[in-house]
């Protein structure tokens, strides 16, 4: 007798098969979430809860575990910005979102920047309803049909399509000018910190473009601005303050990749003796095509650098 050498079926059910399949969907789940959401952390709680939930649900009557994951994740993320919606109301100061830093990048950071991860795009988002983020994250970012966003929302397909139409219009009358060539943002972030080292007030005045705006996130637990401040000389004064602040101080400066743009990271280590506050500081300056920096977000607050300060 001929034996069978054909492949054992594989058991859809069996741990170590669901968890290779979510760990697949892992990193897409990670990026949707933290779009949505605005912070890495509380986008890997988002979707570990979506792995717990699949590790106790019948994988097998799961037809499209992609679409499954996906719907279930965006119900987290929507479930999410609705609690911490009334929290970020009362946040100390401007809410910045939680950076995304590589100081040592690779291929995919010096290819074209993704315009959905930008700093600047993600707080256009914040001003969205949690129903309209999650709609143009999902459709105008993701591409998930109406239909299945419809589910997500647990709305109809007309108003789905209404929630995505209307976050669109809010996005694109906010959204910044498309990310220009990173040659020009390096020679242009190069610019800004040699004026700021050297305590050049006219040098950095002459770098920011004269509406630029600088938002400082501190989250209430260390120094910051509580408002934005507009104006070139008015940002610059205040960039040298920090300069100031930093006196007597071992300071560190990296130009990193934050968000998909070209950005620093400050290092502040008080020495001895001193009344300076250690810390990290993440600046993400927005160059414009006139290779001005029309604006400057300095996420400041600790818990949203812990990965930073490790």
């Amino acid at each position: 007798m001929q034996q069978d050498e054909r492949t054992p079926d594989v058991d859809a059910s069996a741990p170590g098969v669901v968890a290779a399949e979510f760990d697949a969907e892992r990193g897409r789940l990670v990026g949707l979430a933290y779009r949505m959401l605005g912070s890495v952390h509380d986008a890997e709680d988002v979707v570990q809860e979506a792995w717990l939930r699949l590790a106790r649900s019948d994988r097998p009557a799961i037809d499209n575990l992609a679409a499954w994951l996906t719907t279930v994740t965006s119900r987290l993320c929507l479930d999410r910005l609705r609690a911490v919606r009334a929290s970020r109301e009362q946040y100390v100061g401007p809410w910045l979102p939680e950076p995304l830093v590589s100081t040592t990048p690779g291929p995919a950071e010096v290819a074209e920047v993704d315009e959905s991860i930008r700093m600047a795009l993600l707080v256009v988002l914040e001003e969205l309803t949690p129903e309209q983020r999650v709609a143009f994250v999902l459709h105008d970012v993701f591409g998930v049909p109406f239909g299945q966003l419809a589910d997500v929302l647990g709305t109809s397909e007309a108003n789905a399509r209404q929630l995505a139409s209307r976050a669109r219009r809010a996005v694109r009358s906010q959204s910044p000018e498309p990310a220009v060539p990173r040659a020009t943002q390096e020679a242009v972030v190069h610019a800004f910190l040699r004026a700021a080292v050297e305590g050049d007030l006219a040098g950095l005045v002459a770098v920011l473009a004269p509406d630029v705006v600088l938002r400082s996130d501190g989250g209430g637990l260390v120094h910051a601005a509580l408002r934005p401040i507009s104006g070139a000389e008015k940002v610059a004064r205040f960039v040298l303050g920090i300069r100031e602040l930093a006196a007597g101080a071992e300071l560190r400066t990296d130009v990193a990749v934050v968000n998909g743009e070209v950005g620093l990271v400050l290092h502040v280590v008080a020495g001895e003796g001193t009344r300076t506050e250690s810390g990290v500081t993440v600046v993400v300056p927005r160059v414009g095509a006139d290779g001005l920096v029309h604006g400057l977000d300095l996420v400041r607050n600790p818990e949203k650098l812990g990965r930073l300060l490790d």
